[in-house]
């Protein structure tokens, strides 16, 4: 990769690949016609920032290339100088999944990070937590409702009796009823709700508020033997559940008092644990990019991919996800794979998801959003190009369907496959027990999970600089000429260690900003 040198008033693209016959504008506010590129090029007409301009002709029917990889073809002739646009290129065809290379690539053994830790919160079963809350699971959403008003009061009457519990989250999801409970894809929503409830920031307390007539039973959500984190307990103790329906609830007040007096024990419990050093080891990373632009596989992702390097070498695991924006390059993720049977699990996820997709009619093509293109992604392939490299550069060892959960000793790089929505794929990454997770942006969002510590990057100098107090980490350095992708990545990597210890609040923690879960459920609602 090439970068133009930093100063803002010269014409700054960056070329990815010598191969390439696109590089993207860098400058803020994008270039005029006339101006004169680092290569001599003069530009035809005005192109934006993070769009593309053609660095040769580029003949109808031609690939356009960039990150050396074909991301189009011209539907017409396109001149040097000038402004290629989504509407001039032809997509290319999806990767056919049954001639992909399995483990074909020999991915060197990264050397062992050691002597860096953190301060976390040992659980029961070994896992740990990066906070210390408290969790109320819901079966149902109809008690939503309720349970907000009752994590209000826990918070106002019991929370200052509990200094040691950092929250109180309701778990609230817009499933439970009114579904196709028995259809075979319903595991999915019920495995991803079962294995949040045992996230590692939650401390083994299993709480759980329900309607009493729903589909999705407290027994059939939490069974005899799904949790055996409880302290104090053994694999066949019910969830501690609190029923609505229950005889002895008369009026509202009976309920919201009823959910308080339970949440009691469990805070007790939470507030006798303190942080203690742990390796580094046992952080569990999902990362993931949302509101992406051209600078996304430039920049923040690149970085993202550096630091997921770093955990690997540091014996930690690393998530990354979104099918779809990983779809264009399924052929990197099989010949990266540990071992055949890991290339064919990627292969059974990404297939899977094709045909779900089909059934609605689409493809993957659907991914990209109008933000994407403003922000100069012209599709769907040229977005997974950047997307692919949070992943970094070892072996992946392991792949997780939707909403399962990591076992003690999958560690290191891991698939963990889901829809590209932002909501949805931090949904099921806490689900597969993530402790932190990486959020990349170039458009900007602020997203943030109540369940987990969401560290924001900005692909971009220039929504680091307006979003300043809702991004943590300012990626767009990089272009600037500023920083490389490796003391970038170092910088993360040691950003980490700080959230995680809980030295260091996220912005999204301190303005509180929470999405919903959303689970996915592609089974029919009824």
């Amino acid at each position: 990769m090439t970068i133009a040198p930093p100063q803002q008033l010269q014409a700054r693209s960056i070329r990815m690949n010598p191969a390439d016959n696109v590089a993207i504008v860098v400058n803020d506010g994008g270039l005029a016609a006339g101006a004169v590129l680092e290569s001599g090029l003069v530009l035809t007409q005005r192109v934006p920032q993070g769009h593309k301009v053609a660095l040769q002709m580029i003949a109808a029917g031609a690939a356009v290339r960039r990150y050396n990889v074909t991301i189009g073809y011209a539907l017409q002739d396109i001149a040097a100088g000038a402004w290629v646009q989504e509407r001039q290129l032809q997509v290319p065809a999806a990767q056919e999944l049954s001639q992909l290379p399995m483990a074909s690539l020999a991915v060197p053994q990264p050397l062992p990070l050691e002597g860096y830790s953190f301060e976390g919160f040992l659980n029961a079963d070994g896992s740990v937590g990066t906070r210390n809350l408290l969790a109320i699971t819901t079966t149902v959403q109809c008690v939503a409702g309720v349970v907000a008003q009752a994590v209000s009061r826990i918070k106002t009457e019991l929370m200052p009796l509990y200094p040691f519990v950092d929250d109180v989250v309701g778990l609230e999801h817009t499933y439970g009823c009114g579904v196709a409970i028995d259809a075979p894809e319903a595991i999915i929503p019920i495995r991803t709700l079962r294995n949040i409830s045992l996230n590692p920031n939650f401390g083994g307390e299993i709480m759980v508020v329900s309607l009493g007539c729903e589909k999705l039973q407290p027994s059939r959500l939490l069974p005899p033997g799904s949790f055996p984190i409880i302290k104090g307990g053994s694999a066949s103790d019910p969830a501690d559940t609190v029923c609505l329906q229950d005889e002895h609830h008369v009026g509202f007040m009976s309920m919201l008092d009823s959910i308080v007096q339970s949440a009691r024990p469990h805070l007790e419990r939470l507030n006798a644990r303190r942080r203690q050093t742990l390796p580094a080891s046992a952080l569990v990373v999902g990362v993931q990019c949302g509101g992406s632009d051209a600078f996304s596989g430039v920049t923040a992702n690149p970085a993202v991919g550096f630091a997921a390097d770093l955990l690997v070498r540091a014996g930690a695991t690393i998530m990354f996800s979104e099918n779809t924006e990983v779809r264009d390059a399924a052929d990197q993720l099989t010949q990266r794979a540990a071992s055949p049977e890991v290339a064919q699990a990627i292969v059974r996820e990404l297939d899977w998801y094709d045909r779900y997709l089909a059934r609605g009619q689409v493809d993957r093509s659907a991914n990209t959003t109008p933000g994407n293109k403003a922000g100069g992604l012209s599709n769907i392939a040229e977005k997974a190009m950047g997307s692919i490299v949070k992943s970094g550069s070892f072996a992946i060892s392991h792949v997780l369907a939707p909403g399962e959960r990591l076992t003690a000793g999958q560690k290191g790089l891991v698939f963990a496959a889901s829809p590209a929505s932002d909501f949805i794929c931090g949904t099921l990454q806490l689900a597969a027990g993530m402790n932190l997770h990486v959020f990349t942006t170039g458009r900007g969002t602020p997203y943030g999970l109540a369940e987990v510590p969401v560290i924001k990057v900005a692909t971009r100098t220039d929504l680091a600089r307006r979003w300043h107090d809702l991004m943590d980490l300012n990626a767009g350095r990089i272009a600037d000429g500023q920083a490389s992708i490796e003391e970038l990545g170092w910088e993360l990597f040691h950003l980490m260690l700080a959230v995680a210890s809980g030295r260091k609040k996220t912005w999204a923690e301190h303005w509180k900003l929470h999405n919903q879960l959303v689970l996915f459920n592609p089974a029919p609602i009824t």
